[in-house]
């Protein structure tokens, strides 16, 4: 039995060395590049020694062995992380972490900022040649001038400004400009340059704080005098207010009673007018009466208001005739009766 397994792996081991050096041959023939990076081929032996101009995009590409190198380069927007952080974002890729950035401001204080500086590799053959192959770029480039360019754009604040978004937001601006044109000859693109957050030492800080609870202790002594003068000017408006009002008022009142002594006027006077009216019609009424009582016809006039008189009277027949004799319609006789009896 130990001899039929010893003869197994006899035979076994010609095919994985076989197998080795497939796999050996084709590693040193081809090199791929993966998808989100950059190659470039540099010749170590022959008529084309060193760095070819040439960038290989993904794929597979075919080398020479042992005179062809194949250096990669990462082509996707790489991240490098000023903080204190212990526990940086795993998940983020190309990430590289170092310490937060130290500024010394203009008053001597200390602040510690955390940055974060967003880039990419633009021109892989120039970091190739400047800079080296690898990774080389982080440390003996991007991370030395990064802090370099930051520390002079940031120290030319002083340790209030950084509470000031508008004038930290311009210093990195700044900074990003600056580091962006110096990087960029190297193969370089600076993108973004990100002030994420910033702490003073330990004395500035209270310093800072005593000082700006004194500032809001002005504030809002100012804010309470300024309301209580609005409340002065509202309470003075309120009472022109009410002034003009009761002005208004009693004069409208005025207007009223006005109106109404106008109205009870023009009443009187209208109703005057009329009892005058009727009154005249009334006389002349009356004068034209006497007129017809004068004039021809009185007699049937007295003779109407006679009957008008004797309506209702009981009827008595009496002569009319002879010495004694009546006639009740001779007005005449009767009035010459009375007369005579009158006298």
């Amino acid at each position: 039995m130990r001899r039929q397994v010893s003869g197994r792996f006899r035979f076994l081991w010609p095919l994985a060395a076989l197998l080795l050096i497939v796999i050996g041959g084709w590693n040193a023939c081809f090199s791929y590049v993966r998808p989100g990076q950059w190659g470039v081929k540099q010749v170590v032996f022959g008529a084309k020694q060193g760095v070819h101009a040439e960038i290989y995009p993904p794929g597979l590409h075919l080398l020479t062995p042992g005179a062809e190198r194949m250096h990669l380069f990462s082509a996707d927007l790489q991240v490098l992380e000023m903080s204190d952080s212990a526990a940086p974002s795993a998940h983020i890729p190309n990430l590289r972490q170092v310490p937060a950035l130290k500024i010394q401001t203009s008053e001597g204080y200390t602040v510690s900022v955390d940055v974060t500086v967003l880039y990419r590799i633009e021109d892989a053959h120039q970091v190739m040649t400047q800079i080296g192959p690898g990774r080389l770029y982080e440390d003996s480039v991007v991370i030395p001038r990064a802090e370099q360019q930051l520390r002079r754009t940031f120290g030319e604040l002083d340790a209030e400004e950084f509470y000031k978004g508008d004038t930290r937001e311009k210093a990195a601006d700044q900074a990003q400009k600056l580091l962006s044109e110096e990087l960029t000859t190297r193969g370089i693109k600076v993108t973004h340059v990100l002030v994420r957050q910033y702490r003073y030492d330990s004395r500035y800080q209270a310093a800072i704080e005593g000082r700006k609870i004194q500032d809001q202790t002005v504030f809002k002594n100012q804010a309470e005098a300024q309301a209580a003068q609005a409340e002065a000017e509202k309470n003075r408006i309120v009472a022109e207010g009410a002034a003009n009002v009761a002005t208004e008022s009693a004069r409208g009142e005025a207007e009223v009673q006005k109106l109404r002594s106008e109205a009870e006027l023009y009443r009187r006077t209208k109703a005057a007018e009329g009892e005058l009216i009727v009154r005249l019609a009334k006389a002349q009424g009356i004068e034209l009466e006497n007129k017809a009582l004068r004039g021809q016809g009185s007699e049937n006039m007295v003779g109407l208001r006679m009957a008008e008189t004797l309506r209702g009277v009981e009827v008595l027949v009496l002569p009319s005739d002879g010495e004694g004799g009546t006639n009740p319609l001779d007005l005449n006789q009767m009035l010459r009766r009375f007369d005579v009896r009158g006298q």
